[in-house]
């Protein structure tokens, strides 16, 4: 455990230090609640989201940056996963109302960024981030999916999107107590659309998620390990950590170039 309160992440400090820092950024980690295959935890997405907010905040914090991770949000979007239990939904327009709310208290208290740090496929904020742009035009707001961050080629081997040897590999580092043997897993067997369009991926619809998958999965994690998922999180929180600074510190005009 850490020996005191980490000051860059809100859910552990205090007034006495929020009340006269100026920051420049704030991250939201947004996830999921929902099955991954039978051998990850139902948070799984919750879980990643939070240790690379986390660990990339640190970093940049102790450069010097100053920016504080609200909590996650544990919840996302999966209106193709109704039917599997306990796997919750919000709603976009739930999501647009939260996140509207969360803008006007980082605006009353003039945080000029935010960044949403996404873990979870089904969420797609670019039309909230559209919208909130409009009606908070004092806060500069971008949207990073963590997982697509760091190239997977040279690190796994098996394709792969939702309780896959990617996410089975970084649970495994960061959250072994919660992996079960590989042994109990599904093998991650994906059915897809049969349509051209859906094929060449210019047509696109949810996926009915019991039809496609008879696990949960999609992927097969069989052949991850430890050592995959720490090289992966190294990578990533690096290059994650990087952006925080360069985010916080340069205006929209030195960004454009």
């Amino acid at each position: 455990m850490p020996a005191g309160p980490r000051h860059y992440l809100l859910a552990e400090t205090n007034w006495e230090s929020v009340k006269d820092t100026e920051y420049k950024l704030a991250i939201i980690p947004c996830g999921a609640t929902e099955a991954h295959n039978y051998h990850l935890p139902y948070a799984t997405d919750n879980y990643q989201v939070e240790y690379v907010a986390e660990k990339a905040a640190a970093n940049a914090w102790d450069s010097g940056t100053k920016l504080i991770v609200l909590p996650v949000i544990p919840f996302g979007v999966n209106t193709g996963q109704l039917d599997i239990k306990f796997c919750m939904n919000l709603m976009p327009s739930t999501q647009f109302a939260i996140f509207r709310d969360i803008c006007e208290v980082l605006s009353l208290h003039r945080i000029p960024k935010l960044i949403i740090l996404n873990g979870h496929g089904g969420n797609n904020f670019v039309s909230i981030v559209r919208e909130l742009s409009a009606l908070f035009p004092e806060i500069f707001i971008c949207i990073v999916n963590w997982y697509q961050i760091t190239p997977r080629d040279g690190i796994f081997d098996l394709p792969g999107d939702h309780a896959d040897e990617m996410e089975t590999s970084v649970m495994m580092s960061i959250r072994p107590d919660l992996v079960s043997p590989l042994e109990k897993a599904g093998d991650g067997s994906e059915k897809k659309f049969l349509l051209t369009g859906f094929k060449e991926k210019w047509a696109w619809s949810p996926r009915p998620w019991t039809m496609i998958s008879e696990d949960t999965g999609t992927g097969n994690p069989k052949m991850a390990t430890v050592e995959k998922g720490e090289k992966f999180l190294e990578k990533t929180i690096s290059k994650l950590s990087d952006f925080f600074i360069d985010f916080s510190n340069q205006s929209k005009e030195e960004m454009l170039g």
